[in-house]
């Protein structure tokens, strides 16, 4: 059976004009001199392209000798490297198109480092991302998450104002690709950062017909609601506070290191990272510096001796190159970056916090309540969805227990039934209220200020976590649930949740809203759905109407 397409990566590089002189110009030719690379002018793909390949063999891999000196034992295994790299533009955008080493022949400062990302965000089918890689801001801290059977956004704990998420690896959902025209019923997926890696087809049209669907979905899809968030934290690009920013971190630099320039590894490296046994670090007209890692004091001494208001061009031109060998002279580079890409720093401006990742500058919680706000009313849902009835004026929270138990015949009432506490035999713990026969666990709360709803969300979290990570209180609450039902809801022994809903009303009488919760309690339940969510336990917040009172009125 013919294959159709192959895996490959892919680069857009927007400021390079889409004509051969123009790729071909743009590429280091140094670089392709050295590696022996061989220039073609491939006609069949019908739009400008060239087409470069190179193998470059080397009389010994880089372990022989080592491992000559530890067995005694002289043995030279030659290795040869080879890649390739095909420039085409395509409607006016110039892709890079890469395969084995190939991709170490395009310029990182060609590269549109959220080409992959932007793609990612909307075709990923967000329930089952296998992949991630986060940093958070001022944290010099990379978070990578790998699920290989793939799991939903919650579950990853991505969902922060505070944090950059910079490649997304999953499955595609439903993308008119070549693979998917061939392979109908079969999984495709997709890994999203710098650049793209999927499937792309092998014949000159399919290839060229698939990099116009992904310049369609970058132009005019949106973003999967449960990934659009991604697309919330950006860089500043407000020229008045980037040369605040700039001339702050200038003074900075002259200074002695006090903790709040550290080093992160730049955007789209990780893998030439943990490959990389030598670098080779150049600021300003020194001779380039050699080390065995990357060398964050030697880069900061070296800014520092530069004149007033040149540190950040030092440190733009500057260099960072990557090898394989411990002998970097005598090996092709992994990498070579700019050293201001490797600095994570923390700068302020009157009350103001900034981070620099990467080489641009973000803002510390500059969307922190317009993500509270998002994710409250993500939360709510209306009490008809779960055919809840209204909560009477003077029923308290067990009768209106009974009252859902009564209205939802199915559901186990659990009011008032508890478990030993296995960290302290004495103390009892009431895991719910009531208990849908699909293991959701449903919390009733009747509150009139935040400490009644902050004891709500107490609860719901040290039941989470019992069930979560203490066998015995599993075991204790599946024998509950199987006696009080007779038998009619059997939950696995291995029970933990999946859902939690909190059923509340105001006693006021009035409807709670997402904007009119009580203060404190906002950016509690926030967090808590949060934490929650990244154990793999979503929360609903259910807000009961009042018997009698017009389902419009808002909780003051």
């Amino acid at each position: 059976m013919a294959t159709h397409t192959a895996v490959r990566t892919v680069y857009r590089l927007p400021t390079v004009t889409p004509t051969r002189e123009a790729m071909f110009d743009a590429l280091d030719h140094d670089q392709l001199d050295r590696l022996g690379a061989t220039l073609h002018h491939p006609e069949v793909l019908g739009v400008p392209a060239v087409y470069f390949t190179y193998g470059k063999e080397e009389d010994a891999d880089t372990w022989c000798a080592p491992n000559a000196r530890t067995t005694g034992i002289s043995v030279t295994e030659p290795v040869r490297r080879t890649g390739a790299l095909l420039l085409l533009a395509v409607d006016g955008q110039v892709y890079a198109v890469t395969c084995g080493n190939g991709y170490r022949l395009v310029p990182e400062a060609l590269k549109d480092k959220r080409f992959g990302l932007s793609f990612a965000i909307r075709m990923i089918d967000p329930r089952h991302i296998s992949g991630a890689v986060s940093q958070a801001l001022g944290r010099p801290r990379t978070d990578i998450s790998l699920v290989p059977a793939g799991a939903p956004v919650p579950e990853l704990g991505l969902r922060d104002q505070a944090r950059v998420v910079r490649h997304l690896g999953g499955h595609l959902d439903d993308v008119p690709l070549t693979r998917t025209r061939h392979a109908a019923g079969r999984a495709c997926s997709a890994q999203g950062g710098v650049g793209l890696r999927l499937s792309l087809g092998i014949e000159p049209a399919d290839l060229v017909a698939d990099l116009r669907t992904i310049t369609r979905v970058c132009q005019d899809d949106i973003p999967h609601g449960e990934l659009e968030f991604v697309d919330h934290i950006v860089p500043i690009t407000d020229a008045t506070i980037l040369t605040a920013l700039e001339t702050a971190l200038d003074r900075h630099l002259a200074g002695p290191a006090d903790g709040r320039i550290s080093y992160s590894v730049p955007l789209g490296l990780h893998n030439e990272y943990a490959e990389a046994t030598a670098y080779r670090t150049r600021i300003g007209s020194a001779e380039a510096f050699r080390s065995h890692r990357f060398d964050l004091d030697y880069i900061l001494t070296r800014t520092r001796v530069q004149r007033s208001g040149e540190r950040l061009t030092a440190l733009r031109n500057g260099t960072v190159t990557l090898h394989r060998d411990s002998s970097p002279r005598s090996s092709e580079p992994l990498a070579t970056t700019r050293a201001l890409d490797w600095l994570q720093a923390d700068i302020s401006l009157g009350a103001r916090k900034f981070c620099l990742l990467d080489g641009d500058w973000y803002e510390l919680g500059a969307r922190y309540l317009d993500s509270v706000r998002a994710g409250l009313e993500r939360l709510f849902t209306d009490a008809s969805a779960y055919g809840l009835p209204q909560w009477p004026r003077s029923a308290d929270e067990r009768n209106y227990n009974h009252a859902i138990a009564a209205a939802q015949p199915e559901w186990l009432f659990l009011d008032g039934e508890f478990i030993n506490n296995p960290l302290r035999h004495t103390d009892r713990v009431e895991i719910c209220d009531v208990l849908t026969p699909d293991g959701t666990l449903v919390l009733v709360k009747q509150a009139a200020s935040s400490s009644a709803f902050s004891h709500l969300l107490g609860q719901a979290q040290v039941a989470v976590d019992l069930l979560l990570h203490s066998a015995e209180a599993r075991a204790q609450f599946v024998r509950r649930v199987a006696g009080d039902s007779e038998g009619r809801i059997r939950l696995p022994a291995d029970f933990t949740p999946r859902r939690l809903v909190l059923v509340v009303r105001h006693k006021s009488g009035a409807l709670l809203t997402p904007d009119s919760l009580f203060a404190f309690s906002r950016i509690t339940l926030h967090q808590t759905a949060r934490e929650l969510a990244a154990r793999g336990v979503s929360v609903e917040v259910i807000p009961v109407p009042t018997a009698g009172i017009g389902g419009l009125d808002a909780a003051a």
